[in-house]
This record gives structure tokens, C-alpha cells and sequence, in this order.
């Protein structure tokens, strides 16, 4: 924010009338009486100030700012008219001489002239500060609106996700429990260490890259877990540094739509292919999944975590990813986004 507008208004005010002070007294000191000077402009200088201070406090909020432009420019006019005419009034009771001389030749300006014109500079130079200082306010106003339409935009986004992968993992659960399979505390603990990382960490707009690691292992794990026959699943990572921050799960939602799309369940040539990578400048994220061969009934839900990915996407890492979908003889995802300095 610029340093004007960090500054209140009554001291915006203050400093124009001290910068109109210090002009009048260096155009007083050069002149060859300043006293003469004082007793013919002082009614002036009184009357810039009785104009600053009502532009800046009631003109410009009560037309100005509402879009009244004709009546603001009518009582503007009105005004620095009024003002310069008893100004000038003033000054006509005392000798001339308040005033430089340029020559002897021109015949000279008249007070009600140089006044209007004094006035109506210092007149609009406030109604310009006043401007620029409301537009920012405005401006200020609606990134605060933004940030919080945001914030509470990518809660609502997490909301919906994270009952979501809830709902998958204790079907997962039912499943050993239902055949009192053995492995049934092993995916407990998992998805406990799941739960953990929901509830606790995903509080925070960005988590560290290794948890974020951790959950899709667990989420893998807690898969592995539903059959004793093998699943044709990899998962590979290479990671630069561990503590670089990534919104938290979003990357998941990309692997579950394709354990939830690649009819991997039903075993045969089905796979799901995970590879994170990430780097100092970039981290990028490929997964691929098989197509079923027979059509997968879809829910009233299918597409909503892809659709929230996307616009979590748009929020979280605006003009900074690039993410690409394919789906031709197998489906797949690539995204990138680009890691700040």
C-alpha cells in the first residue's frame, strides 16, 4: 500500500495546509514589505483553508464519492467564485502592492483573478488527494472481501473432500471386518494416521510435501489392505527437499479418481502409476490409470473431486500450474505448479 494512504486523513489534511503556508510565506518573502503582503492576503490564505477542510471533509464524501458530479461541480464553482470575489473584496480595501510586480508595461492581474486562480489550485489538488485516497480505501476494501470469499471458498472445498476420502476408507474397513480379516488393526492405524493429518494439518493453508507423502502411502496401504491378491499399483517420489510447503489434499484427489476409475478392484491388467517429483523451482505430479473395459456406473457425485481439484487449483496457485487431462487408450493426469522464490 502506498505511504499516502497509510496516512489518516487529518494528517493528509494538515500537510497540505502547512505546504500552502510554506508557499504563501516564500512568495511573502520576496516581496519587499511582508507585512504589506499579510495584510493583503491573509484573507486568502483563510479562505484556501476554509476550502480544504470542506472539500476533504464534506463536499467530496456527500457528491463526489456518491456520483453527484453536476451538483458537486456547481457548488465547486459556486464556492471558489464566493471565496476569491470576498477575498479580492478584502484586498481592494488595502493599497496594492501585495502582489510581485513582473514590469511596468502589462497592465497587472487583478486580486479577484490571482485569488480565483490560488483558490481553485489548491481547491482541486484536495479533491485529487481525496480521490486517490477513497479509490484506495475502495480498492483495500475489496481485497479484504476477496481474501475472505477465498478463505472461506477453499474451506468449503475441503468440506467436501475430506468426508470423501472418510467415507472410502472405512468401506475399506467394513470390508476386512465383515471376513475378520487380521489386517483389520493394520488398516485402523492407517487410516487413524489419515484422520491425523485431515483433522490436524490440513488446517493450514500449506503443509510440508513429506506429509502430504505420507497420507497417499496410507491411502495406498489402506487399498493394498481390501484383497489378498496383489494390486498392480506404483508409487514413486523424488523429492529435493522434504519441507517444501504444498496446499494439503490436492493431490490426492487426483489419485483416488483413478483408483475409483481404473476398475483396479476387479484385478486383470488393471494399474494405477503415481510419480511426484518436485524440485527448488517446480512440482509436478503424473499419475495414470487403465480403463475398464466394461463402463463403470457413475454416481450422482462422479467428477466433483476433479472439478474441486481444479478450482482449488485456481485459488491456491493462480496463474502458477499447469495441469493437462488425457484419456485415450489409458487416462492421464499431469500437473505442474510453479514453486515461489
Amino acid at each position: 500500500m502506498c505511504f499516502i494512504c497509510t496516512m489518516s486523513k487529518r494528517i493528509i489534511v494538515l500537510v497540505q495546509l502547512v505546504l500552502w503556508l510554506t508557499v504563501w510565506l516564500v512568495i511573502g518573502l520576496n516581496e519587499r514589505s511582508f507585512e504589506r503582503f499579510l495584510s493583503e492576503n491573509w484573507a486568502a490564505f483563510l479562505f484556501q483553508i476554509f476550502l480544504i477542510l470542506l472539500v476533504s471533509y464534506y463536499i467530496a464524501e456527500k457528491w463526489l464519492f456518491t456520483k453527484k458530479y453536476l451538483l458537486f461541480s456547481i457548488i465547486s464553482v459556486v464556492l471558489i467564485v464566493g471565496c476569491a470575489y470576498v477575498s479580492s473584496s478584502i484586498f481592494s480595501m488595502n493599497p496594492p502592492g501585495g502582489f510581485p510586480r513582473m514590469n511596468r508595461g502589462p497592465k497587472p492581474p487583478s486580486p479577484f483573478s490571482i485569488h480565483a486562480l490560488l483558490l481553485s489550485v489548491a481547491y482541486i489538488i484536495s479533491t485529487l488527494v481525496m480521490t486517490f485516497i477513497d479509490s484506495q480505501k475502495k480498492e483495500a476494501l475489496l481485497e479484504m472481501q476477496k481474501t475472505a470469499l477465498i478463505e472461506s471458498e477453499l474451506k468449503f472445498l475441503k468440506m467436501q473432500i475430506n468426508p470423501h476420502f472418510l467415507f472410502n476408507s472405512l468401506n475399506n474397513i467394513y470390508a476386512l471386518s465383515i471376513s475378520n480379516s487380521e489386517r483389520t488393526p493394520e488398516s485402523i492405524h492407517s487410516l487413524s494416521e489419515m484422520l491425523r493429518y485431515v483433522i490436524y494439518d490440513c488446517e493450514n493453508p500449506k503443509v510440508p510435501i513429506e506429509k502430504e507423502i505420507n497420507y497417499i502411502e496410507n491411502f495406498i496401504d489402506l487399498f493394498k489392505l481390501r484383497s489378498s491378491k496383489g494390486f498392480n499399483i506404483t508409487f514413486t517420489n523424488q523429492i529435493e527437499n522434504s519441507s517444501v510447503a504444498v496446499a494439503p489434499m490436492l493431490f490426492i484427489t487426483f489419485i483416488e479418481n483413478a483408483f475409483k476409475h481404473s476398475g483396479i478392484e476387479k484385478g486383470g491388467d488393471a494399474f494405477v502409476n503415481i510419480a511426484l517429483q518436485s524440485t527448488k523451482n517446480d512440482i509436478s505430479l503424473k499419475v495414470e490409470n487403465s480403463l475398464p473395459k466394461e463402463t463403470i456406473v457413475k454416481d450422482g457425485a462422479s467428477g466433483i473431486g476433479l472439478q474441486n481439484a481444479k478450482k482449488r487449483l485456481e485459488i491456491t496457485y493462480p496463474n502458477k500450474h499447469e495441469l493437462t487431462i488425457e484419456s485415450l487408450t489409458t487416462f492421464k493426469i499431469e500437473l505442474k505448479i510453479l514453486l515461489d522464490a
